[in-house]
């Protein structure tokens, strides 16, 4: 009984296995790319065939030029691209370079930037300017109160008066000297003195010209009781800080005046940009806060040293187009036009 039932079984396994044979070679016949017996070959033969032609298609690429060895990217024959940008292989960058961006900031010569302060200590006794004021060149911008300045001015008009009348003295000795009127020691003394008193006067006089004060003047209206301090240039005030009383001492900056007439542009460059650097080359650059909008410049200078911890220099440009927003330190973005 057991043994009817295996040979069962053989059977209809055989039977299950002729049926999948016969539907196989059936759909291989109807494409016509098998034969009968043959399934489990088709399906091996397809996939190396699949194989083959993924290969095949790349072959061809690179046989009609899509793709070079070079990584460049060019047109086949069928015309299906007109691109000719080279691309590096392993970075999948152009090699074309883009424009070199340097940024910085507006600034003046120091030409046009003044420091004020005074040769000699003083408190701050008025000053009619604020910041941001607009002075010209000669302006009253503070007074200051100091007793050695009075004594300085005296000491000046003393040593004048002293002067003539030595002068006269030595005119005179000399003229007895020489009819033999008068010793020719006394004629010495009198020479010497005149010219000790007459240095003595020069040197109050060149005192009270670094001080902004014309010696001159001080002969025929006296003596002045507040040192005026005025602006060397036409420009607008900043960086004040002083009050009325304050105290400041000699060489203390009390403000400063900037003339904006003629502003140019520092910027930051680097070892590798050097070869496109040279003087006369035109720079378009962008103010940050003025919308984007283009103004241009001229490469003027180009720094000798280069920094040691940044690689960087330092190269200036003279703005063509002054704008009245414009204000040293403002932050610019700018190109080196070819």
């Amino acid at each position: 009984m057991k043994q009817n039932y295996i040979i069962l079984a053989v059977l209809l396994l055989a039977a299950c296995s002729n049926g999948a044979e016969k539907a196989a070679n059936a759909e291989a016949s109807v494409d016509g790319s098998a034969k009968p017996g043959v399934t489990e070959t088709v399906k091996k033969e397809n996939e190396v065939y699949a194989t083959a032609g993924s290969s095949a298609a790349a072959d061809a690429m690179v046989s009609n030029g899509s793709i070079t060895n070079s990584g460049q990217l060019t047109s086949d024959n069928n015309g299906i691209s007109n691109s000719t940008a080279t691309i590096d292989g392993t970075t999948a960058a152009t090699a074309k370079a883009n424009d070199a961006v340097f940024n910085g900031i507006i600034m003046i010569a120091p030409e046009q930037c003044a420091t004020i302060s005074a040769t000699i200590g003083g408190k701050i006794h008025s000053s009619p300017i604020l910041p941001g004021q607009f002075v010209k060149k000669g302006s009253l911008l503070v007074t200051l109160e100091n007793p050695e300045f009075i004594d300085l001015q005296q000491a000046y008009l003393e040593a004048g008066a002293q002067t003539e009348y030595l002068e006269q003295e030595y005119k005179r000795q000399e003229r007895l000297s020489r009819e033999e009127a008068a010793s020719q020691k006394r004629f010495q003394q009198s020479k010497a003195e005149y010219l000790a008193m007459k240095s003595r006067l020069d040197a109050a006089a060149t005192q009270l010209r670094l001080l902004g004060v014309d010696p001159t003047t001080l002969t025929s209206q006296g003596i002045i009781p507040y040192l005026e301090l005025r602006s060397p240039i036409s420009g607008y005030v900043s960086e004040i800080d002083f009050n009325l009383g304050k105290y400041m001492q000699a060489g203390e900056p009390i403000c400063e005046v900037v003339d904006k007439g003629e502003p140019l542009i520092c910027l930051t460059a680097y070892e590798k940009d050097l070869q496109n650097l040279q003087p006369g080359k035109p720079v378009q650059f962008r103010v940050n806060g003025m919308d984007g909008q283009l103004f241009e410049a001229t490469l003027i200078t180009v720094g000798q040293k280069v920094d040691e911890t940044s690689r960087s220099l330092n190269v200036y440009a003279r703005v063509k187009q002054n704008h009245p927003a414009f204000r040293p330190g403002m932050y610019v973005s700018a190109n080196l036009q070819k």
